[in-house]
């Protein structure tokens, strides 16, 4: 898949997330969360640049997910600690809790992504190589690659419409 067919898979999945947390009143929280799973979705084809790293494979598993979302958070933790930025304990968990979850979900967005493809991905590594894929297309189809993005533009609009009415209406 290429970089646009992942940000829209990655909008796609997020945008019951935008909606969830848009309807409780966290708008910071879903922009915040937004942010991240856009900021890290593109990550784990880095391995392109890595020597010694075979392109889907490390960087294309849960253990990368779960590794990406652990820094990410402690991230956030050391710099909404009391040294940092000071903000309250309960509120920097929070925060930190928040945006290892959503960098976790970007990595994992990628890895759905890729599932699409005949190549799939071994997600499972180091348990198990085996691959997994849909194969409902090829990773450069461009009319995917667009469409996906379109649809994920799509679908985060509507989430955040329906979640945030605009003031005065009802």
């Amino acid at each position: 898949m290429y970089r646009s067919g992942h940000y829209g898979v990655a909008l796609l999945a997020y945008s019951p997330v935008l909606y969830a947390l848009g309807s409780l009143g966290r708008v910071v929280a879903a922009g915040v969360g937004l942010a991240v799973v856009l900021a890290v979705t593109t990550l784990p084809d880095a391995d392109h640049d890595l020597p010694l790293v075979s392109h889907r494979g490390v960087t294309h598993t849960l253990l990368f997910a779960g590794v990406v979302g652990v820094a990410a958070g402690a991230a956030a933790w050391l710099l909404a600690s009391p040294d940092g930025v000071g903000i309250a304990p309960m509120r920097a968990l929070e925060l930190a809790a928040g945006v290892g979850g959503a960098a976790a979900f970007g990595v994992l967005a990628h890895l759905l992504a890729d599932a699409l493809t005949p190549m799939g991905v071994a997600v499972l590594w180091p348990a198990s190589g085996k691959r997994y894929s849909l194969g409902v297309t090829t990773a450069d189809s461009t009319i995917w690659n667009v469409g996906l993005l379109a649809a994920g533009v799509f679908a985060t609009a509507v989430a955040a419409v329906l979640a945030v009415p605009v003031a005065g209406v009802t």
